[in-house]
């Protein structure tokens, strides 16, 4: 098989040279590369008649199956730009991004139609819905649709520069940006490792692999997609489950996987947990939040496999750098503590408010050069520019490297907090605070203080049928960070204010606390 560039490529290939291979897998549907080949091409072609030019842009709406990743590699077949939509966002963000992205096409699951009735007088480009699944008296079903359409390849050339997909940020300050990635976000950072013989987690054809984060997050779609490419069979979760994941690793042999560290923590938890069989997993990946040194170690001696963290954004176009297995098992616990090193091919600079590149162990902002980066935000041509510079995404993180070229993510840089001139990173308070066995949650701000500028205030959720007393809390912390970064005051809160993807939304802490004055810092 020739080296592919393009994703509608990849379709061909398979369907050619792996015709009978299953691709997907969903529920009890499983779907052969040439069934995916002829479904997306009749997907393209009913695109085409849909007059949906170059670029246009097409929305999905729907929980994953095998359907949505027909429509998505038929999208690609069509030269449309394909954008996957929280399904967990409210009505009007809903809207906004309909509107925003100017989608003439939309693909809607069975239970989304209620909103989409709501808001479809509203939608200004939109020229045609059909739905996935279940019928409906004026919209067509998705079925139908795909196979009264040709299911002949479309005659286009496609090219590794053209924008694929568009995937909205979280939005939490103003509203969401959608990030433009092309086909090479998809081949080029593995393809580079590769010829210079890093075969990072030898993904191929044996392998099955575990589909449990939606395709509406970068980190979803990328790996559902990587998986593809490396010809084995993925394992579709519309909605995750701890205990159904546990099933589905033993049921279909899963041999890698890629969870966030609250998925472990809820696997952990499932009575099923401690009986279930891990013998056929090779590699985890996780990111996408900090985890506990403690939570590591236990999904580490339970699930028996080599662990891959990884860092990056949507803008990187998923992973930039990588904490390797070798890294997980050394001696130094300092080391888990990063985020990783930069991949071959990705290039990371600290840089300080002026632009100056910062030396070893110096906090500044983390700015990544990555082979896989975006073309751009959608119609958003300043912050364009103020984001990608030179090459570089400004990632808003702080962070530092260090003398090995570990990179350590220490927060947010509109999060760090100004204490009598020292700078404070959340992040590493609630990183601590998480060491407490107690703590199941926690969130860290900078609230005002007339002597001192701004002091830190913690928030935590408890685990259940655990009590701590603040003064107890501080005493432990003590041990851990320095006395200036200690929290002035912890309050012991049922929940947490997060955005419907899980962000947490500290702007919502802080607002009682800043009511009435001017400038967010003091």
């Amino acid at each position: 098989m020739q080296l592919c560039q393009t994703l509608p490529d990849v379709v061909f290939q398979h369907a050619r040279y792996n015709g009978d291979a299953v691709s997907f897998i969903y529920e009890a549907q499983a779907l052969t590369c040439s069934e995916l080949n002829l479904y997306s091409n009749r997907v393209a072609n009913g695109l085409l008649g849909n007059d949906c030019h170059a670029q246009a842009r097409i929305a999905i709406l729907a929980k994953d199956s095998e359907y949505t990743y027909e429509i998505f590699f038929g999208s690609t077949k069509a030269k449309t730009v394909a954008i996957p939509i929280n399904w967990r966002l409210a009505t009007q963000e809903l809207l906004f991004i309909l509107n925003d992205s100017e989608s003439v096409v939309l693909f809607v699951g069975e239970e989304f139609i209620p909103v989409i009735e709501q808001i479809s007088g509203e939608l200004e480009r939109l020229r045609k819905i059909i739905i996935i699944s279940g019928s409906h008296a004026t919209w067509e079903t998705y079925t139908s649709w795909r196979d009264r359409q040709l299911g002949t390849a479309p005659e286009l050339e496609y090219g590794s520069n053209d924008v694929v997909v568009q995937m909205y940020t979280s939005g939490t300050t103003g509203h969401p940006k959608g990030v433009q990635l092309a086909h090479y976000s998809f081949f080029r950072l593995l393809q580079g490792m590769s010829a210079q013989g890093d075969q990072w987690m030898s993904l191929n054809a044996a392998d099955n692999f575990l589909l449990p984060l939606p395709s509406f997050h970068i980190g979803g779609l990328w790996w559902a997609i990587q998986g593809f490419i490396a010809g084995g069979r993925c394992i579709i979760m519309d909605t995750f489950v701890a205990w159904k994941a546990l099933s589905l690793i033993q049921e279909h042999r899963i041999s890698k996987m890629v969870l966030v560290p609250a998925m472990m923590q809820l696997m952990l938890s499932e009575p099923s947990f401690a009986a279930a069989d891990f013998s056929s997993l090779q590699g985890c990946v996780y990111g996408g939040s900090p985890i506990a040194p403690e939570l590591m170690h236990k999904v580490m001696r339970a699930f028996g496999c080599s662990f891959y963290q990884i860092y990056g954004l949507t803008e990187t176009g998923n992973m930039a750098v990588c904490l390797r297995p070798e890294d997980h098992t050394q001696e130094d616990s300092h080391i888990l503590k990063a985020a990783g090193r930069p991949f071959p091919g990705v290039h990371v600079k600290i840089i300080d408010t002026k632009g100056n590149v910062l030396p070893a162990n110096t906090i500044g902002e983390i700015c990544i050069n990555s082979p896989s980066n975006m073309t751009g935000y959608w119609k958003r041509e300043q912050a364009t520019r103020e984001t990608l510079v030179d090459g570089y995404i400004h990632t808003g993180d702080a962070g530092y490297l260090d003398e090995a070229g570990y990179v350590y993510v220490c927060d947010r840089i509109k999060d760090m907090i100004i204490c009598a001139g020292e700078n404070i990173y959340p992040a590493e308070i609630e990183a601590a605070l998480y060491e407490h066995e107690a703590i199941a949650e926690a969130a860290v701000i900078g609230v005002p203080d007339d002597q001192w500028g701004e002091v830190v205030k913690a928030f935590v959720v408890l685990h259940q049928n655990s009590a701590v007393k603040q003064r107890e809390l501080i005493n432990f912390l003590r041990t851990r960070i320095a006395d200036y970064k200690l929290p002035r005051s912890i309050a012991v809160v049922d929940s947490l204010p997060k955005t419907p993807s899980g962000k947490l939304l500290k702007r919502i802490l802080r607002a009682p606390f800043w009511e009435g004055r001017e400038r967010r810092v003091n």
